[in-house]
C-alpha cells in the first residue's frame, strides 16, 4: 500500500467513529488523475483509500480522520455520513465491470477495515444508497453479490411481497433496510435497484421487495 496524504480532511464530529464503509467509483480517466484531485486542496474532496484497476491501493486519509467523500445524504436515519464512515474510491468510470485485481484488493481492504472498526456487512454501502438520485456510484456494474457471498456486504434474502406491490409498503421496507434519504418513489426505486437489481427496468414489482428483506429484519 502506498500513501499520498490529502489535506482535505478533519476531525470526526461529535466523537463519532466509523460504522459504515461507503464505496464509490472515480469516474475519471485514470487512478492517478483521481488521486491528484482527491489530494488537491481546491477540490475539497477526498477519500480514505483509492484502489486502482491493477489492484494498487493508495491511502490518502487516516481512518481515524473525517474524509470528505460522502456529501449530503442519510442512511438508517443518520446524517453526517463523513463522520460515520470510511470512504473507498474505485478506479472505474461506471461504464464497465470492475477489474479482478481491483476486486481482490477491495476484499482484502474491507476485511481489515471491518475487523478494526467492528463493522457488520450491512454497514458496507454504496454512495447511491445514502444519496439516492444525487449519486449513482458504484453503479450497475459493481459486483455486490460477490462481496455478499464472502460476508463483506449484506446478503439479499427472499420475502413475500404483497399481492399487488404498492409504494407505501415498498417505502416502508426500503426505510427499514436503511434507505432513509429524501427521495421520490421513482428515485428510491432506482436507488434500491442500483444496489440489488442493477439492470431491472419497468414499474415496481414483487422482485423489488425480495432483496430488502434481510436488512429490514436486522434493523
Amino acid at each position: 500500500m502506498q500513501v499520498q496524504s490529502s489535506p482535505n480532511c478533519g476531525d470526526r464530529r461529535d466523537g463519532l467513529t466509523p460504522g459504515l464503509i461507503v464505496i464509490h467509483y472515480t469516474a475519471m480517466e485514470s487512478a492517478q488523475a483521481a488521486i491528484d484531485r482527491l489530494c488537491d486542496p481546491s477540490a475539497e474532496v477526498s477519500a480514505h483509500y483509492l484502489i486502482a484497476a491493477d489492484g494498487a491501493v493508495t491511502q490518502m486519509v487516516e481512518e481515524t480522520a473525517r474524509a470528505w467523500h460522502a456529501g449530503a445524504g442519510e442512511w438508517r436515519g443518520q446524517n453526517d455520513i463523513n463522520s460515520r464512515s470510511i470512504g473507498i474510491e474505485l478506479d472505474n468510470r461506471g461504464t464497465h465491470p470492475f477489474s479482478a485485481p481491483l476486486m481482490d484488493s477491495l476484499e482484502g481492504l474491507l476485511r481489515g477495515i471491518m475487523a478494526r472498526w467492528n463493522i457488520a456487512p450491512e454497514g458496507v454501502i454504496g454512495h447511491s444508497d445514502m444519496a439516492p438520485g444525487r449519486k449513482f456510484d458504484p453503479g450497475p456494474h459493481f459486483d455486490w453479490p460477490r462481496l455478499a457471498r464472502q460476508g463483506l456486504a449484506a446478503q439479499p434474502a427472499n420475502m413475500q411481497a404483497p399481492p399487488v406491490p404498492d409504494w407505501q409498503s415498498f417505502r416502508a421496507m426500503a426505510k427499514a433496510a436503511g434507505f432513509t434519504g429524501d427521495a421520490s418513489d421513482e428515485v428510491l426505486l432506482e436507488a434500491v435497484r442500483l444496489r440489488f437489481r442493477p439492470f431491472a427496468t419497468g414499474p415496481l414489482c414483487a422482485a423489488d421487495y425480495a432483496p430488502l428483506a434481510q436488512n429490514a429484519l436486522r434493523t
